[in-house]
Parts: C-alpha cells; structure tokens; sequence
C-alpha cells in the first residue's frame, strides 16, 4: 500500500529526491537526537541542502505551491488588519487577493497557528504557499519600506485637510467643485482609472464605509481590492468623477448615471459612470469600455463544434435566435461577432442597444434613450420601417419587446436578441411567462444559444494538476476518468497577480429548435421536459459538459467550471 507524501518524514522526501545521501541523513539523524533540531535546520547547517531545497521539500509535502522570490508580487497587497510588523515577525506576505479568499507565502507551512490567526484577523478563506525567507521580507519592504511609497501615496500626501469635510448649502457646491479641480484630486482620479485601463479591468468599484474608502477593479469576472485613498478625501474624488460624467453634484440623495470619454496612452476609452446613495456616502461604479480594442471573430471565442451549427443559424433570411446568461457573460460581444460575420454590402443591419458598446463598420446603431421614449419597443416598431434585413435588439426586457421582435421575425426578417435565463431551454419559458403566445414563439425561435464567461489558466505559470474528488463528482467526471486525463492550473506569477488565471474565454449550450421541440413550445411543456429532450435525444452540449472539454483541454479548471456553473447543480 502506498504511503502518502504528506506522512512522509522530511528526511525521507529529501532522500527519495536525490538531494541528500542515507549516510547523511543518518549523521543528521543522530545530530538531532541531541540538538532536538527540525532535521531540515540540521542538514543546511550540515551544508547538505539549501534552505530552498528544504523549503520545496516542505511544499511537496505538505501538498502546497512554491513561489521563488520572481513569483512574489512586486508590490504585495495592503489588508488593514495586517501591520508590517506582524508580518515580518511570523515572515508571511500576502500575494493576491481573490474575492473572499487570501493566498499568503510563508516561510514555514508547519507553523501550526498561522491559519488560524490569519482566518480570526481577516475573516477571509486563507490559501497557504511557501517561498524563501529572504524573499519575503524583500517584498514586505518594497511595500512598506522607507523608500516604499506608491504613487497614489504620493499624491494624497500633498493633499491638504483643509476644506475636505464639506458642510451643507450653496457654499458646500462651490467648496466641492473646488476641491473636485485641485490638481492632486485630478491626478488621483487618473491615477485610479489608469491603473484599472493597465490592468485590463472591466469595472472600477468606489465604495464608502464607516471607516474606510474602498477601491476594487473587476478584471475577469472577478473583484479585487485595490490601494485606495484614505477616507478623508471621498468628497473630493466623489465630486471629480461626478463633474467628469456630466452629472450633479449638488443631488447627492438620488441615483444618477453619465458618461467619460477618455484617451489614456493613445487608447480611446468610455467610461458608464453610475452613482447610488449609501448610508456612507455615493457608491460609484465605473464601466470601462475599450473603444481602440476590437471585438474577437467567432473562431476566438471559444466555440468548439458548436461554432459551426451556430454559424448555420445566423444565415437563415429569417427568423430569431437568442443568447441567453447572466450579465456579464458575453452576449453582446457574441452577437457582435455575429453581426461581423455576416455583415456585407447587400444586406441591412440595424441594432438598437443599451448602450452601443462597439461600433461596427456599415451597421446602423441606436442607443436608447428612455428618458425621451426612446425604448426597445418604440425603437423597434420605427426600425421595421427602415426595411431592415437583420435587427440585433439588446434585450428583450418586456412583452412589448418580445411581441415586436417576433413579428418582425415573422415578416421576414432575421433578427438576434438576448435574455436573462439560466440555460438555453429555460429561454423558451421565460418568453412564455412574458405573455407570448407559445405557437408564435415555436414558428420563429430557430435556436438558443446559453454562455457563461470563465477564467483562463495563466500559460506564465500552468502546471499539472489533480482536482478535489468532491469537485469532480460535482462536475459529473468519474474520479477514474479524471486520473486518466492530465488537468492543469495556475501555479500564480505576477503575469496573473498570483491568481493563476489570465484572460477568458467562453462556454457555450447551443439548443436548436427542430419540429420535434416546436411540439413540445406548443403544449408549454415544462423547461426540464424540454432540457432533458435536448440533452438526451438531440444531443445538446450543455455548458457543464463543454466546460469539461476545456478543462480537458487544459484551458482552464475544473473548479471554475463549477464556478460559473452552479446553477446546474
């Protein structure tokens, strides 16, 4: 029977690796007796091994990554209930932050308490890696040395107090439109959006609290805490993004929305501003939208053989296909990409959307207006006039919506839309519940198309991998299957800010309506009936099954297959 590595002494490991021979480990062994040393102090002192090479023998045995001091961050995050101090005594970093999980390097993985210390402190999932010492306090003191201040440091240091706690009336307006164009608060808010623009991030997320003045970037799907300014200056950067969109910044009670338009290092980027009040002051959300980066083509989306039915629906003359998931996971950029494949000089396109995220050559394209009642279903009743032969509606959001575009799909016209539905076949009765009429929808749906966005494995640092049983029989994968087929993830570099994953691609469930299903639209057959026709007799790939294939592939991880698939379970 086998002895796991982990019940393996370390002697033991560093002999089996070659690194030390038996007659040293036995003098070592015999040192120890009455030094009562770790055998691994002994055999550096010994100048048997390296403290690296006890280190990797630590990590392998404790089932742990190692990081060498290249793979630690340039700069390490900064938590608030993490001094300095304590984190040279215990020699621990933190390396990235991960929405609620914290991954630290430690220079000892036995330390019995760290975890749990680190869990009470943070409240957060502790993830534990191990690299040098040396390397450690390297990276501590690039952040926190003397010489170690960050150029958002800098800026807020020559910010003066004065004024920054502004009262209420008119003075209180011209008090915030001056602090809002001093010149450091201009230089932060740039600062904050080119940092975000650098880092390929989607959202800029400001968030006041009680305390404390939280910045977060949204870079593949995923939110991670940011160096923010100190809370004192939320008035002032408050009132700067706010006169940047165009927006008011005497209301300070209601939700507003605008827009930015700028252009960082010759790369024009727009910029959705939207603003709630909270109990602590105006939350900010800013959506950045690359106008100098151009849409992928369908071949680099991530279709697999899906690609090619997929391209024989969106040439029919007529009729209407939808994709379906939630926001965020690339429907528009699919449609798009759509649009771009058929687009020629003989035929028409119009779309209407909200807003217009990419402008496409020879297209014509609406952003609604609903404030002057320019909604998706008066834009489109004015759209099927233009003698369109394609139409590509942002959403179908209501039943004046859904009713229009199928009427237009039933005159001749071939158009494209998406829905909020968790799969494919749930789109089928989510326009049911909208009030459409169930033979209308069975003589224009030719397909729908459900995606979800997941991460890809950085290439920088990927490395063979064996998922958690429990994640793999969660997935539908047979543990044996699993051990047949060499899976990989990211190990964590800067090149992927210690996540391990960089970049994305998509996912995709292609449910194609044929007689047989049209049948079943017509008697509102419930949406499991549907599915499990689609997955049984029609031979639909469902979004898990194909998540699979990539993991497979080695393009991403079985856990975050699980991730963005969850409402399959």
């Amino acid at each position: 029977m086998a002895i796991s590595v982990a019940r393996l002494p370390l002697g033991q490991l560093l002999l089996d690796a070659g690194l030390i021979t038996p007659e040293t480990l036995e003098v070592a062994l015999s040192r120890q007796k009455w030094t009562r040393a770790p055998i691994g102090e002994i055999l550096v002192s010994m100048g048997a091994v390296t403290r690296d090479d006890v280190l990797k023998v630590l990590a392998h045995q404790q089932g742990l990554p190692y990081l060498s001091r290249e793979e630690l961050p340039s700069s390490v995050p900064i938590l608030k209930n993490l001094s300095p101090k304590y984190l040279r005594q215990n020699r621990v970093c933190p390396v990235a932050v991960e929405g609620s999980t914290l991954t630290v390097a430690t220079s000892d993985p036995t330390n019995p308490l760290l975890l749990d210390d680190l869990r009470q402190s943070l409240g957060l999932r502790i993830k534990l890696a191990v690299a040098p010492e040396e390397a450690i306090l390297e990276a501590i003191e690039r952040t926190y040395g003397a010489g170690a201040t960050s150029p958002l440091q800098r800026i807020v240091e020559g910010i003066r107090d004065e004024g920054l706690a502004p009262g209420e009336g008119e003075e209180d307006i011209n008090q915030l439109r001056d602090m809002a164009f001093e010149a450091p608060v201009v230089r932060l808010v740039n600062l904050v959006i080119e940092n975000a623009v650098t880092a390929e991030a989607s959202d800029i997320h400001i968030e006041p609290f009680e305390d404390t003045f939280r910045v977060r970037y949204r870079i593949d799907g995923i939110l991670f805490d940011q160096e923010a300014p100190p809370r004192r200056l939320q008035a002032a950067v408050t009132s700067r993004i706010k006169i940047m969109a165009e927006l008011n910044i005497a209301e300070r009670r209601l939700p507003q929305d605008g827009r930015i338009r700028v252009t960082l290092g010759g790369r024009r980027v727009d910029i959705r501003v939207s603003t709630i009040p909270t109990v602590y002051g105006e939350s900010i959300v800013m959506r950045l939208l690359d106008r100098s980066s151009i849409f992928l083509p369908l071949e680099k989306l991530g279709f697999a053989e899906t690609r090619h039915l997929f391209e024989r629906l969106i040439v029919r003359p007529h009729g209407m296909l939808l994709v379906t998931g939630p926001t965020g996971s690339g429907k528009t950029t699919t449609l798009y990409a759509a649009l771009d494949k058929i687009n020629s000089p003989e035929k028409k396109i119009i779309t209407i959307e909200d807003p217009v995220e990419y402008q496409l050559k020879g297209v014509n394209q609406i952003a609604v207006k609903p404030k002057i009642g320019l909604t998706f279903a008066n834009g489109l009743r004015h759209i099927v006039r233009q003698d369109p032969d394609i139409i590509m509606v942002g959403e179908v959001r209501d039943l004046e919506t859904a009713e229009i575009a199928i009427q237009a799909a039933l005159t001749g016209h071939l158009v494209f839309s998406t829905l909020h539905t968790n799969d494919a076949p749930g789109a089928i009765t989510r326009l049911q519940d909208m009030g459409c009429e169930p033979y209308l929808v069975s003589s224009v749906l030719h397909g729908v198309l459900a995606q979800r966005l997941l991460r890809r494995i950085c290439a920088a640092c990927r490395v063979a991998h064996t998922p958690d049983p429990a994640d793999l029989r969660a997935l539908g994968i047979a543990e044996a299957l699993a051990e047949t087929q060499p899976l990989f993830k990211g190990a964590g570099c800067d090149q992927c800010r210690g996540t391990g994953y960089r970049g994305r691609t998509g996912i995709y469930e292609l449910f194609l309506i044929n007689e047989e299903v049209r049948s079943l639209i017509v008697r509102k057959a419930p949406t499991g009936e549907i599915r499990r026709r689609a997955t049984n007799e029609l031979g639909m790939v469902t979004l898990r099954e194909d998540g699979w294939a990539k993991a497979k592939a080695g393009i991403t991880t079985v856990e975050e297959v699980l991730r963005v698939t969850q409402e399959e379970e």
